[in-house]
């Protein structure tokens, strides 16, 4: 299954919010923030650009996604669930003591999750490694990694970066949800990554700017990253934590907390009024 139309991705990422939502609100833990700042970003990936198989989950020739910000749990499972990979239903037990969707994700335990992350700093390395092992077996699948503005701050990052470009890894895309907020504060008041443009293009990557809500320049980013050809890609989205959610927008408060009754009521209630 491929969506094409930008109006049905644009549906898909509410009903990816939504589970977002559910995910969080069901055991009153877990990150909402970052997980809807990058919802489009996977909707797309998970519905347009990835070849990959929800009835064969460890197909060999399948597209690969590594979500290195691991906390952002909630994003991939909604994608999944949503792509098919097991019943929506389960994402409200997200966190249960007995779930296998864990705080951040298990590869070993849900389907279509290609690296248990959570430690920040390590899903590029582990990306590399797939890009490689791609390249070694002559494969045309690409890996996608995510990583977030904050956790770019970890020296490990530049250390996968350097030998991205030093592999010549054109099946590589690297995406970074640059939201500018982090658990502390905004990413300036923290330990500021900015450039980050320059620093990944420094490092030998193609650069290529979006505004990561925009689903048409997110679908013609990975067209764009496709096709560069001796080096690996990043794109950069500038997003909003929170997005979709009026009082979560930007605020650095939704970082790692779940909404109570009332507002888990409301959020519903606004992604539902913006189907009418």
């Amino acid at each position: 299954m491929k969506i094409e139309d930008i109006k049905e991705l644009e549906e898909k990422a509410k009903q990816v919010r939504r589970g977002i939502i559910e995910a969080v609100y069901s055991n009153q833990s877990g990150h909402p923030g970052g997980s809807l700042s990058v919802a489009d970003i996977m909707t797309v990936l998970y519905f347009n650009e990835m070849n990959i198989n929800p009835e064969n989950p460890n197909w060999e020739d399948r597209d690969r996604l590594v979500l290195s910000k691991g906390h952002c749990a909630p994003a991939l499972y909604s994608c999944l669930a949503n792509r098919g990979y097991f019943d929506v239903e389960e994402l409200k037990t997200f966190r249960n003591i007995n779930s296998r969707l864990q705080g951040h994700p298990d590869k070993n335990k849900v389907p279509g999750v290609d690296m248990t992350t959570g430690s920040l700093g390590q899903g590029l390395s582990a990306a590399n490694g797939m890009a490689i092992a791609g390249k070694i077996d002559n494969k045309n699948y690409r890996v996608y990694c995510i990583l977030g503005d904050g956790e770019i701050e970890e020296g490990q990052v530049w250390e996968a970066a350097m030998a991205a470009n030093k592999y010549k890894l054109d099946n590589l895309c690297v995406i970074i949800d640059n939201n500018n907020l982090q658990i502390d504060g905004t990413i300036e008041e923290v330990m500021s990554s900015y450039p980050i443009d320059e620093k990944f293009r420094s490092f030998g990557f193609e650069i290529i700017k979006i505004d990561g809500h925009n689903i048409d320049e997110i679908l013609k980013a990975f067209e764009v990253a496709r096709n560069i050809k001796g080096k690996p890609t990043c794109i950069i989205a500038k997003t909003i934590k929170g997005k979709g959610i009026s009082f979560m927008e930007n605020q650095v408060g939704w970082h790692g907390k779940a909404p109570n009754e009332e507002q888990y009521k409301q959020a519903i209630e606004e992604l539902n009024l913006e189907n009418k």
